[in-house]
């Protein structure tokens, strides 16, 4: 296979994995509002939130969870730009996350299977990053103690990101 083909097929296969993210919930609640590159963005007017999202390129083994990254934004709650990852393993009690974006390292908070930024600063400081880098790697110990990685190409993020804010941007309190 030549390698655009390759690459063709690679983001075939993210589109679909993207949509079967989006369609993990009704139907009726989530309106796509792109598919860019590894990233989609949608928008739950029930809510209202929007966010942008992908999977995984690469996780070490099968996980206890579905994996993925999001930065989405809750007009009515005021916050935009806030980063979620839900791992592909449940974290051990107390475990140190650590996010790298690019030649940035962020210490994350969480519990379970899923790591957040400590602040609205560092969700600023990591969606600044993401928007620079072409990868992302999520690292931390899982319950049964073993170190695990989830990986993410950030190719399309930038304008998924922004293609979420702006699929809020008229929703008023």
């Amino acid at each position: 296979m030549t390698a655009q083909r390759l690459l063709s097929q690679g983001r075939r296969l993210c589109f679909a994995a993207i949509a079967a993210l989006a369609l993990a919930a009704p139907l009726s609640a989530r309106d796509s509002l792109g598919v860019f590159s590894n990233w989609g963005a949608f928008r739950d007017p029930g809510v209202p939130r929007c966010y942008a999202i992908a999977q995984p390129f690469e996780s070490d083994r099968e996980g206890d969870y579905r994996a993925f990254a999001s930065v989405g934004t809750w007009p009515r709650r005021n916050v935009r730009g806030q980063v979620h990852l839900r791992l592909s393993r449940k974290l051990a009690e107390d475990a140190a996350i650590t996010l790298t974006v690019g030649d940035r390292r962020f210490e994350l908070t969480g519990g379970g299977g899923d790591a957040w930024a400590r602040d609205k600063a560092m969700d600023a400081a990591i969606v600044a990053a993401m928007r620079a880098a072409g990868r992302m790697t999520v690292t931390a110990r899982d319950s049964r103690g073993r170190r695990f990685s989830d990986r993410y190409d950030l190719t399309g993020a930038a304008t998924a990101i922004d293609a979420a804010t702006v699929g809020c941007a008229r929703v008023t309190s």
